[in-house]
């Protein structure tokens, strides 16, 4: 998001974004959420009881498939196209 002109007025350029992720990953001892041998039938499970994903939410879609192969079932960010997801618990960090 930080880098996207529309929603900053002085986005960052994607290698000072990728920094900061390399910052986090390294201090906090995150990890990144990938693929499982599962994906596919995640995905379609998901796409089913989500009706309606199309354009930008294709990529919310893939953030909750990869959530609920991993289990993780909270989220907290300040998009509501993530409530589409029931599996979720959605949290607003700012409410």
């Amino acid at each position: 998001m930080v880098t996207h002109a529309r929603v900053f007025p002085k986005p960052w350029p994607a290698a000072r974004a990728w920094s900061f992720v390399e910052v986090l990953l390294v201090v906090l001892g995150l990890d990144v959420l990938t693929e499982t041998d599962r994906h596919a039938a995640v995905a379609h499970g998901v796409l089913e009881e989500t009706p309606m994903v199309a354009g930008n939410l294709v990529y919310d879609a893939r953030t909750a498939v990869l959530m609920k192969e991993h289990g993780v079932r909270r989220i907290y960010t300040r998009d509501a196209d993530f409530h589409r997801f029931g599996f979720l618990e959605v949290v607003d960090p700012l409410a």
